[in-house]
C-alpha cells in the first residue's frame, strides 16, 4: 500500500528530503507544508544578495514550487502552517495563511524541518526600534535590502559576530554604510578560537569596522537610533541588524510531546527518528551527535541538514541508513580573508576536559617563488598519545579552503597527525608546494608526538620570561625592527652554534623565532648539544596576532624568514655615516641631516648600532618620515628614509 509522508518545512533538509523520497518511490503521497512562500532558497546567499555582489534575486531561488511540483510530483502547500500534530491519531493540523481554513491531514511518516528562528531578546525598545532587522529568509532579505536602497543609512550596528553578523558587516560596508559590531564574547566567529580570531579583528579594523568586544545591547532609545551598551556607552546609528544566534523551531514537537535535548533541539536517534519511531526530524531544529567527542550539541548548518534530509528519507522508505554525528566544518568570507574549521576547538576540549596539543603554522597558500603566494595562518588540535587529530582552524587569503577540507577528510577517515605526513597532494607552484601545508603540519605535530619538539604557546610566553625565564629570538636583526617580544635576547640561528657558551645548561631555554621553524632548527642545534629547549609555536606572527595589532604586516619565504622587500632603485640625495657611534647620536644626525633637506629628498643613513633597529623605524613613523628600505652590509645597517 502507499506510504503517505507530510513534510513541514521546505530548504535545506524538508526540499531535500522530498525530492529523496521522489526517487526512491513512486507512488507515496508526499505532501510538503511551508509557512512562506519559498520552499527551496539559497539562504547562505542572502547576505550577498543584500550587499550587491549577487545581483539578480531569482537566482536566490533554487527551486521554484512550481519547478519542484512538477519534476517530482509534490503537493505543495505555502503559506500554510503546520499548527498541532496528533501522534496518536497521525494527523497535522493546518492553517491556510491565505484564507485563513484550517483542516487535519493524515499521514504515515512524518517529516520535520521546521529550522531555526534568530533569537530576539527583550532588550528595553525593541518594540519602537523602527530600522531593527534580523536576517533568515527572503521577506527578511528583501526589507533590509529596500530599506538600504530606499534610506541610504550611513551608520548601522551589527549585533552579533557570527557568520551572519560578520558576512553582514561586510555586505552593508561594500553599499557603503559605517559599520560597528557588537560582540558580548571576547572575540568574533566562535567556532575558531582567540587567537586566531584576533586576525579577523584586525582584519575588520584594516576595513574600518568598529568592533566593540565584551559589550552588550542594555537598550534601545530615539526610536532605534541609538543603541545604549552595558557599559553606559550608546551609538548612533540609522539602522540595526540583530544575528546573536538562532533558536530551534521546536513548538510543534514539544506539543506533541516528542522529547526535547537540553538545548531545546528535537532529540533524535542515529536513525534520525524522534521518540516517536513515525516521527523524523533533520536540519537546524535537531540535536545532532558532535562527530569528534560524540557529545550532544546543536550546529546550524546547510551542509548537514542535507545530509539529514537525505538519510531520513531513506529510512521513510525502509532503509536503515545511520547519520555519523555532525563535524561543523565551516567556511566564512571576511572581506579579503577567508577564515575556515573543522572539528572541536580548544574551548570545546577544555570544557569537556579532554587533554590536548596545539601547533600553529604560516606556510604560503603556494610556491612563495610564483606571483601572488600568500600567508595562511593554521592550527591543528591533536591527541598528543594517539595522534587523533580533533580539529583545525585556518585563516589566510587564499588556499584555505581545501586544507581545512583535507583535514575535515582526513578526521572522517581515521587518519592521525602522522598519516598526514603521508598524504600524497597534487602539487604544481601556482597551486601548492611540494610539502603541502596539510603535510607541513604533520610534519610538526609529529615532531611532538616523537618528543622531537617541545613547545610552549602564545599566551604561556609572557609570563615565562617575568618570572625570569631565559627567552631567544633566533630571527635576523632586520626582522625583530617590525616587533619583538620583550625580553627576548637576540642571537641570530647562523649565529647560535658559535655562540652556545653564553647559555646556561642548568635552566631550560625557550626559543622563538618568525613562524615556528627557525626556532625547531635552533632547538634541535640546543637539544642535541645537552641544552634543555622548548620552542615558542607559531613564533612572533601567532604571538603578534594577539599582542601586537599595531605591528608592520610582513610576509614570509618558504623557510618561514621575512621577505623585506627591496623597493626599486633609491635616489639618495645625501650620506650620513655615523657607523661607532651609539644611540641616541645616530638618530641626533638623521635629524640634521634630515633638516637640510626638502620635501621627498632621501636621506642614506649608516649605522652600526643594533638599537637604531628598534629606534629608528620608531622615530621615523612618528616624525611622518617614510623608510624606505633597510639594509645589512656585515656590521654596518643601512636605512634609507624619504622626508616628508
Amino acid at each position: 500500500m502507499a506510504q503517505k509522508v507530510i513534510i513541514i518545512g521546505g530548504v535545506a533538509g524538508g526540499a531535500t528530503a522530498a525530492a529523496r523520497l521522489r526517487r526512491v518511490s513512486e507512488d507515496t503521497e508526499i505532501i510538503l507544508v511551508e509557512r512562506g512562500e519559498h520552499i527551496s532558497f539559497a539562504n547562505c546567499g542572502l547576505p550577498y544578495y543584500i550587499g550587491e555582489t549577487i545581483k539578480d534575486r531569482s537566482k536566490l531561488l533554487v527551486q521554484t514550487v512550481k519547478g519542484m511540483k512538477d519534476r517530482f510530483n509534490l503537493d505543495i502547500r505555502i503559506l500554510s502552517e503546520a499548527l498541532s500534530i496528533n501522534p496518536e491519531n497521525k494527523t497535522v493540523t493546518i492553517k491556510n495563511l491565505q484564507n485563513g481554513e484550517v483542516y487535519e491531514e493524515s499521514y504515515d511518516k512524518l517529516l520535520l524541518s521546521p529550522g531555526a528562528r534568530p533569537i530576539v531578546p527583550a532588550i528595553p525598545g525593541l518594540n519602537e526600534n523602527q530600522t531593527l532587522f534580523t536576517l533568515r529568509n527572503i521577506p527578511d532579505t528583501d526589507k533590509i535590502k529596500n530599506y538600504v536602497d530606499s534610506h541610504n543609512p550611513k551608520k548601522a550596528v551589527v549585533i552579533g559576530g557570527g557568520f551572519i553578523g560578520i558576512e553582514m558587516a561586510e555586505n552593508l560596508v561594500d553599499r557603503g554604510i559605517e559599520v560597528t559590531i557588537i560582540e558580548m564574547a571576547n572575540q568574533i566567529m566562535a567556532p575558531i578560537d582567540f587567537e586566531m580570531a584576533s586576525i579577523l579583528h584586525t582584519h575588520l579594523k584594516e576595513k574600518s569596522v568598529k568592533l566593540i568586544l565584551e559589550n552588550g545591547v542594555e537598550s534601545f532609545a530615539d526610536n532605534g537610533k541609538k543603541v545604549i551598551l552595558s557599559d553606559g556607552t550608546d551609538i548612533e546609528t540609522d539602522m540595526t541588524i540583530l544575528s546573536i544566534g538562532v533558536r530551534p523551531e521546536n513548538e510543534l514537537a514539544k506539543t506533541a510531546g516528542l522529547k526535547l535535548g537540553e538545548r531545546g533541539g528535537i532529540a533524535v536517534n542515529e536513525f534520525l527518528q524522534t521518540s516517536n519511531g513515525d516521527i523524523y526530524a533533520v536540519g537546524d531544529t535537531v540535536e545532532v551527535v558532535d562527530y569528534i567527542s560524540g557529545t550532544k550539541t546543536m550546529i546550524p548548518l546547510a551542509g548537514p541538514a542535507n545530509r539529514q534530509g537525505r538519510i531520513a528519507a531513506n529510512n521513510m522508505m525502509g532503509k536503515k541508513e545511520k547519520y555519523q554525528g555532525t563535524l561543523g566544518t565551516s567556511i566564512a568570507k571576511v572581506f579579503d580573508l577567508t577564515v575556515a574549521a573543522t572539528g572541536n576547538n580548544e574551548k570545546i576540549l577544555k570544557r569537556l576536559s579532554i587533554s590536548y596539543e596545539v601547533i600553529h603554522i604560516h606556510p604560503s597558500s603556494h610556491a612563495g617563488y610564483y606571483p601572488g603566494a600568500a600567508p595562511i595562518a593554521l592550527k591543528l588540535i591533536f591527541d598528543k598519545e594517539t595522534g587523533k587529530i580533533f580539529g583545525a582552524q585556518a585563516i589566510g587569503a587564499d588556499g584555505v579552503d581545501k586544507r581545512i577540507d583535507v583535514i575535515a577528510t582526513a578526521i572522517k577517515g581515521g587518519l592521525t597527525v602522522e598519516d598526514l605526513t603521508n598524504l600524497e597532494l597534487s602539487y604544481a607552484p601556482p597551486y601548492s608546494s611540494a610539502k603541502d601545508p596539510v603535510n607541513m603540519a604533520g610534519y610538526v605535530a609529529s615532531n611532538i608526538l616523537e618528543g622531537a619538539l617541545e613547545t610552549i604557546q602564545w599566551h604561556e610566553v609572557d609570563k615565562i620570561v617575568a618570572e625570569g625565564g631565559l627567552l631567544i629570538d633566533v630571527r635576523e636583526a632586520m626582522e625583530r625592527e617590525f616587533g619583538f617580544i620583550e625580553g627576548s635576547i637576540h642571537i641570530p640561528l647562523n649565529e647560535l652554534r658559535d655562540r652556545l657558551k653564553e647559555l646556561p645548561k642548568e635552566q631550560t631555554i625557550y626559543v622563538s623565532c618568525q613562524v615556528g621553524l627557525r626556532g625547531y632548527l635552533a632547538s634541535r642545534i640546543l637539544k642535541i648539544n645537552g641544552f634543555q629547549v622548548k620552542n615558542v609555536d607559531g613564533g612572533w606572527k601567532t604571538y603578534s596576532s594577539v599582542y601586537g595589532s599595531n605591528i608592520v604586516e610582513i610576509k614570509t619565504n618558504d623557510l618561514g624568514e621575512t621577505d623585506i622587500e627591496s623597493t626599486k632603485e633609491i635616489k639618495v640625495d645625501t650620506i650620513v655615516d655615523v657607523t661607532g657611534l651609539t644611540c641616541p647620536m645616530p638618530i641626533i644626525k638623521l635629524k640634521k641631516g634630515i633638516e637640510s633637506l626638502d620635501s621627498g629628498q632621501v636621506i642614506e643613513l649608516h649605522v652600526t648600532d643594533r638599537g637604531a633597529l628598534k629606534d629608528l623605524p620608531a622615530w621615523s613613523k612618528n616624525a611622518g618620515h617614510t623608510l624606505l628600505k633597510t639594509e645589512q652590509d656585515e656590521k654596518v645597517i643601512k636605512f634609507w628614509i624619504e622626508k616628508k
